[in-house]
C-alpha cells in the first residue's frame, strides 16, 4: 500500500515544478528556434511505448492523467493493462476466422475510452511491463493459427492466450489498491474517466459538417464516431482547452519532413503555413496526410517571432532535446491534425 502513496507523492512533487504559470525558455541548439512557454499543464513522467503501436493508449491515458492532476488528483495509468485487454478481446474472433485475422495493437483515441469502460483500468504501479508487446501479439497469433488448424476450440485458445499474456506481459492482480482503498479494475476506471467525459473531433469536408461521422482511417477498427467541425473551430477548441487547463489528445501525421523527434520540433514548410480547409482536405485526399501517431498536448509556447506552438508530450522516451516533448507549430496542427479528443468541459 505504501508504495502507491510514495509514488503519488513523487509524481505530485515532480508536477509542482511544471505548473501552469511557469515561464521558461528552451533552445533547439545553435541558431534554431527559442521557445517561451506560455502555458504548461502538469503531467506524469514521460513513458516509452517501445516498438508497440500503442501510441493511442499512451496518449489518451496521458491526457486523462493531466486532466486529473490539474484537478489536484494524481493518477499514473497502465498502458500495459489496456494492451492486454485489447489483445485478449480479439482472441475469439481470430480463432473463428481460422487465424486469418491478425492480433493487432493499433487503434484510435476513442478506442481507449471504449476499452477502459468495458474492461476497467489499473494504475501504472499495479501493472506494467518492459516486454515487447509486438512479440506477445505474434505469439498469440501463431498459437491461434495452429489451434484453428487443429480445431482445438474456443476454451483452449482462451486459456492458451491467458498463459501467453501472463508470461509475455505479467499476471493480472485481482484488485486495484489506491490510497488505502480497494477497487476492481472497472470501479477504478469509472473513478478516473466516465463514458461521456471526452469528445472526439475531426475536420474534413468530404463528410457532413457539424455531424457525428465515422472517421475513415485504417486504425478505426470499431468505426468510432467523431464530430466533424470546421478547421478554425477545431483549432480554437484546441487552444482554448489548453489555456483553460484541460489537455488535448492529438492524432495526426508524423511522417512529414518537418517532424523531428530528435530536435523536438514539428513544423510545416512556409508555403503551407496558415493552411485553409481546402489545402488540408487536398493533402488528406491525396494521402499525404496520414494517421500515424498520437500525443497529449499539455501546453502552448511561442517562438522569437511570436509564432505559436503546442507543447506535446510524446511516448517515445526522453531521449530528445526536450526530454520527450515536441513543440508543434499551430501551422503544422492546422495542416496535419487528423483528429483530437477533448474533455467535454472544454466544449461548454
Amino acid at each position: 500500500m505504501n508504495k502507491y502513496i510514495a509514488t503519488a507523492l513523487y509524481i505530485a512533487t515532480l508536477l509542482f515544478t511544471t505548473a501552469c504559470s511557469e515561464q521558461q525558455k528552451v533552445k533547439s541548439g545553435g541558431e534554431q528556434q527559442t521557445f517561451t512557454d506560455e502555458v504548461r499543464l502538469s503531467y506524469t513522467p514521460v513513458k516509452n511505448q517501445g516498438k508497440s503501436s500503442l501510441c493511442w493508449a499512451y496518449a489518451m491515458l496521458a491526457t486523462i492523467e493531466t486532466e486529473h492532476i490539474m484537478r489536484g488528483d494524481s493518477v499514473n495509468l497502465s498502458p500495459a493493462y489496456v494492451a492486454r485487454m485489447f489483445m485478449n478481446e480479439q482472441v475469439d474472433a481470430c480463432y473463428l476466422n481460422r487465424g486469418k485475422t491478425h492480433i493487432t495493437t493499433r487503434g484510435t483515441m476513442p478506442q481507449l475510452i471504449r476499452l477502459i469502460q468495458t474492461y476497467g483500468l489499473m494504475p501504472y504501479d499495479s501493472y506494467n511491463t518492459d516486454a515487447n508487446i509486438n512479440v506477445t501479439a505474434r505469439k498469440m497469433q501463431n498459437m491461434i493459427r495452429v489451434a484453428a488448424a487443429k480445431r482445438n476450440g474456443i476454451n483452449y485458445v482462451r486459456k492458451s492466450a491467458k498463459n501467453i499474456l501472463d508470461n509475455g506481459i505479467n499476471p493480472l492482480p485481482l484488485h486495484v489498491y489506491m490510497y488505502s482503498m480497494e477497487y476492481t479494475p472497472l470501479e477504478f476506471a469509472h473513478s478516473v474517466c466516465m463514458p461521456d467525459e471526452y469528445q472526439a473531433i475531426t475536420s474534413f469536408t468530404h463528410m457532413p459538417m457539424n455531424k457525428k461521422v465515422v472517421l475513415e482511417v485504417p486504425d478505426n477498427f470499431n468505426r468510432e464516431r467523431f464530430i466533424n467541425i470546421p478547421l478554425d473551430h477545431m483549432m480554437d477548441i484546441m487552444e482554448s482547452s489548453i489555456r483553460s487547463g484541460h489537455p488535448v489528445c492529438w492524432e495526426g501525421d508524423t511522417s512529414e519532413r518537418g517532424f523531428s523527434f530528435e530536435d523536438g520540433i514539428a513544423d510545416i514548410r512556409e508555403d503551407k503555413r496558415a493552411a485553409s480547409q481546402q489545402m488540408r482536405q487536398k493533402d488528406f485526399e491525396a494521402l499525404r496526410t496520414t494517421d500515424d501517431h498520437c500525443m497529449a498536448i499539455v501546453g502552448i509556447a511561442h517562438d522569437s517571432n511570436g509564432r505559436k506552438f503546442f507543447i506535446c508530450k510524446n511516448s517515445w522516451g526522453t531521449a530528445n532535446k526536450y526530454h520527450g516533448f515536441i513543440y508543434m507549430s499551430f501551422d503544422y496542427a492546422r495542416m496535419k491534425t487528423v483528429a483530437i479528443m477533448v474533455n467535454s468541459i472544454a466544449l461548454s
